[in-house]
């Protein structure tokens, strides 16, 4: 089955939203004092939110598709320097999520992939992101050649202490 990253337009939006918060309420509930990510929802997944980084040249917004179904989200920051290396270097990888029926069968690995030759086509020389340091992402993006850069943290109201605790990972292209 072939995985593609269909560019989020105005009319796909409201699908974009769904099918994150279904993906991120599936995967990262625990992170959340009473399981409440509102404080998160809330910065990512509104109507306004989307259509205002629709909006923004620095940001792809994308469905992950599988033939015309959609799996997940991702959304990138294409130019965001990280310590030593600029903005015109580093692109961001904000958002994988793919909806957990999906998971664990080799798509996210197929996602790194499209999203390592988007940054290859627009010449970076590292994509970096951040993940727990708890938990099954950090292994997955680990054996897909990330490294570990240095701490991070996740810092929204809601979030549980115990939970807060990110790395900052790279990989070079």
């Amino acid at each position: 089955m072939e995985v593609f990253l269909e560019p989020v337009s105005p009319s796909t939006i409201n699908l974009y939203i769904q099918v994150g918060k279904k993906s991120y309420y599936e995967h990262y509930l625990h992170l959340w004092e009473d399981r409440n990510p509102n404080a998160y929802i809330s910065k990512s997944f509104t109507v306004s939110v989307v259509q205002a980084e629709l909006k923004n040249p620095n940001i792809a917004n994308f469905l992950v598709k599988v033939n015309n179904e959609s799996i997940g989200i991702v959304k990138l920051v294409r130019n965001k320097a990280l310590d030593e290396y600029s903005d015109g270097e580093s692109l961001l990888v904000e958002k994988i999520y793919l909806l957990k029926s999906y998971s664990g069968k080799g798509f996210g690995r197929k996602v790194l992939h499209l999203i390592e030759n988007y940054a290859r086509n627009l010449n970076k020389k590292i994509v970096w992101l951040d993940t727990m340091q708890k938990g099954g992402p950090l292994n997955f993006y680990l054996k897909n050649g990330f490294a570990i850069k240095k701490e991070g943290a996740l810092n929204l109201p809601g979030a549980k202490s115990t939970e807060r605790a990110m790395w900052v990972l790279t990989k070079h292209l």
